[in-house]
């Protein structure tokens, strides 16, 4: 396992859960974004969080926070270009905040397949999860052009690169994401 950064995506304005930090919301007693930190540090050499507002807050997990540079709470690919703006390494494996049950095996399933590609993105059933994805460092430039052109829809960026999606159908629940108080409640 080397030269691989992990992004932390929390940089939303969790509005479906009413507007609060959905990676500081408390789980089983503890910020959701603890539980995330557990299962992807492991996986990765280096791990960032890409946050916007409660920096301090996120600061205190012991990793560094980097603020998106597109403005506007620009949505996940806001996010990632902050993060691999910052990382050390070729590989950047993403994951978001709210979702506390991620595969520990992320990362060597997605690296298995990404082959000659420019990322590897987990999917259940028919269902594509990128904000889970193995990103190659070298997309940089093609996301900050698409970035600056207007662009905010994953898959309209993922078109224009070659991705390859990666079948996680044994860990379906691994992706469960927790966008609602009542989701919050009931995990």
């Amino acid at each position: 396992m080397s030269g691989v950064t992990g992004i932390v995506l929390a940089g939303g304005q969790g509005r479906r859960m009413g507007g609060v930090d959905k990676g500081l919301q408390l789980l089983h007693g503890l910020p959701m974004i603890a539980a995330v930190i557990a299962r992807l540090s492991p996986q990765v050499d280096e791990l960032l969080i890409n946050a916007n507002q409660n920096l301090q807050a996120y600061a205190a997990f012991g990793h560094r926070v980097v603020p998106d540079t597109v403005g506007g709470f620009a949505g996940p690919l806001a996010g990632l270009h902050a993060g691999l703006s910052e990382a050390s390494h070729e590989l950047v494996l993403t994951v978001p905040c709210d979702s506390p049950f991620l595969p520990f095996d992320l990362f060597t399933r997605l690296k298995n397949k990404i082959g000659e590609n420019d990322l590897a993105v987990a999917k259940t059933g028919t269902q594509p999860h990128p904000v889970f994805a193995l990103v190659r460092a070298t997309v940089r430039k093609n996301l900050e052009d698409f970035l600056s052109g207007g662009g905010r829809k994953i898959d309209a960026w993922y078109a224009s690169l070659r991705v390859i999606e990666v079948s996680f159908d044994d860990e379906a629940d691994a992706f469960r994401n927790i966008n609602t108080r009542e989701e919050l409640n009931s995990a």
